[in-house]
């Protein structure tokens, strides 16, 4: 049996019609740090390894339930996340890993037993470990 990979960190992904105004909101009424702006997402610190990231939603979901919104576990192991999840049974795995260049991330989809959507992912851009670890 695989031995569960570890997780850096985790993003909750919320869906806006206006990413200026969602922005402004999280930072001047909710005084979230905004740490990374991938121009159609912004990620703000909500605390050491938790985030809040608002995406311009650029598609409607049909399922009313679960209408904008991606829990994200951040991992350095995506491949092996993926290798754990496989032998698992009640996942449903929605892609090998892959690379998406728009947003430097690795990362695959799954859901869970309600439908819900997760990612498990590992930022490429190197803007991110400089936002978040300062390194």
């Amino acid at each position: 049996m695989l031995k569960r990979p570890g997780i850096e960190d985790q993003i909750t992904f919320l869906y806006t019609e206006d990413l200026n105004q969602a922005g402004d909101f999280y930072t001047e009424v909710m005084g979230l740090e905004l740490v990374l702006d991938q121009g159609m997402c912004q990620i703000f610190r909500t605390r050491k390894g938790a985030y809040l990231g608002v995406c311009q939603n650029v598609k409607k979901q049909k399922d009313p339930r679960r209408v904008g919104v991606i829990f994200t576990l951040v991992v350095e192991d995506v491949d092996g996340w993926y290798r754990y999840l496989e032998t698992q049974e009640k996942v449903a795995l929605q892609g090998e890993p892959k690379v998406n260049e728009k947003y430097g991330i690795y990362h695959f989809f799954l859901q869970d037993t309600d439908g819900y959507t997760l990612e498990i992912q590992r930022f490429l851009d190197p803007d991110w470990d400089k936002a978040i670890r300062g390194n």
